[in-house]
């Protein structure tokens, strides 16, 4: 198997510190949000979506993760159950590593240190650019920044083809808007010229 250089942690280094690798079906959960954290998680091919999911069984997106990129490292740090559930968009092959073992690796490789704080800390400003957007911008103004902010981060969009990688559901997910305002905003901003839509599929 290839690994990618853009791994959070090098692969070949968490298999050196104990690491095993593991199957999820689509639609499979990985771990329950109130559950207790016992290993270190990072996808490495497939797709995890990271949610809320209310008592109607209604779910907030929080964020989408690709393969390179970890997920459920809060507890990780501070001891407490996991903040959301994880849940297999497609099929996926995880690499995970015990909590001692994890914590371990942090104290021996300051660097790695660095690299979890800098996504910790990237996900905290785009809850917070959410947030703001949501509160202060009507849901097209919201949703086109939205879209902007993952061009200019390259997330969820096709770096080649400009493709935008999210549903129009999983915009509302992530939003808290009806899916139906996501679609009459959709439509506002083809009109305007700000994406194109084409056979379903968006483009921006």
């Amino acid at each position: 198997m290839v690994y990618k250089t853009s791994d959070v942690i090098n692969v070949e280094t968490l298999l050196i510190w104990g690491a095993s690798f593991k199957k999820v079906t689509i639609d499979e959960i990985i771990f329950h949000e109130g559950a207790e954290s016992k290993y270190y998680y990072q996808l490495i091919s497939g797709s995890v979506r990271w949610v809320n999911i209310n008592d109607k069984g209604i779910e907030f997106l929080q964020i989408i993760i690709s393969p390179g990129e970890s997920f459920g490292e809060l507890p990780l740090f501070d001891g407490e159950p996991f903040a959301a559930t994880a849940i297999a968009n497609e099929d996926s092959v995880i690499v995970t590593l015990r909590r001692p073992l994890f914590l371990h690796l942090l104290k021996e490789h300051f660097e790695i240190y660095l690299s979890i704080n800098k996504i910790l800390t990237e996900r905290l400003r785009f809850k917070l650019f959410i947030l703001k957007e949501i509160a202060y911008h009507s849901p097209e103004n919201s949703i086109s920044e939205l879209l902007l902010y993952f061009k200019l981060n390259n997330k969820n969009i096709c770096a080649k083809c400009n493709r935008i990688k999210l549903s129009r559901q999983q915009i509302a997910d992530m939003t808290g808007f009806r899916v139906e305002t996501v679609i009459r905003s959709i439509k506002k901003l083809e009109f305007n010229g700000k994406l194109a839509v084409e056979k379903g599929e968006m483009y921006c």
